[in-house]
């Protein structure tokens, strides 16, 4: 069985543990396509050491503390295969992060292309979205301004949504991100 695959049946069976994990908190769903960053972010967010990040097979859970909010965020793989299983996880979130490779300019339009498709799910509507603009620290980065207008981000009316350059590697522009989070959450809760 390849890896992919593993990755795919291990995702099947956690998904029972879907509903169950984020009772006591925010959750938050973290996604963007391979290689664009996501684990890093999550590991950045936890506080950890990012010397080591492998890609995401399946997906991972982490729970976040941050001003007073506790936050769980599944990170969840972005290689093809499993792209087709994303939205059995957006059930109940209340925030999504979606991460760019702000470096790779050929995957732009397949990049938007899953975001468009993601925020059209009705389990998103009304969702806030945090754009994570990631690999600033790269002399290739497009900005993200760029990124915004690439992804059409101006047309997403039915919701709040921020586009954050960053560089999960020096964990620059995380912690902004962070602070837009908590404030919408809240403001979303209230």
């Amino acid at each position: 069985m390849g890896e992919v695959q593993k990755g795919l049946l291990s995702l099947v069976q956690e998904l029972k543990t879907l509903n169950s994990f984020d009772e006591n908190g925010i959750r938050i769903v973290l996604l963007g396509l391979d290689n664009a960053g996501k684990t890093t972010i999550l590991t950045r967010l936890a506080l950890e050491e990012v010397s080591s990040i492998t890609p995401t097979q399946g997906f991972n859970i982490k729970s976040v503390q941050s001003q007073g909010l506790k936050l769980t965020v599944w990170d969840i793989g972005g290689q093809r295969a499993i792209r087709t299983h994303w939205k059995k996880y957006l059930s109940s979130t209340d925030l999504l992060i979606y991460v760019v490779d702000s470096a790779d300019r050929k995957r732009f339009e397949e990049t938007g292309q899953e975001l468009a498709e993601l925020i059209e799910d009705d389990s998103l509507l009304g969702v806030p979205l945090l754009v994570f603009a990631n690999k600033q620290d790269l002399l290739t980065a497009a900005p993200a301004a760029e990124i915004a207008s690439g992804l059409n981000l101006h047309t997403y009316r039915d919701r709040t949504w921020q586009i954050q350059a960053c560089s999960a590697i020096s964990g620059e522009g995380i912690q902004d991100g962070m602070d837009w989070i908590c404030k919408n959450i809240v403001a979303k809760k209230k």
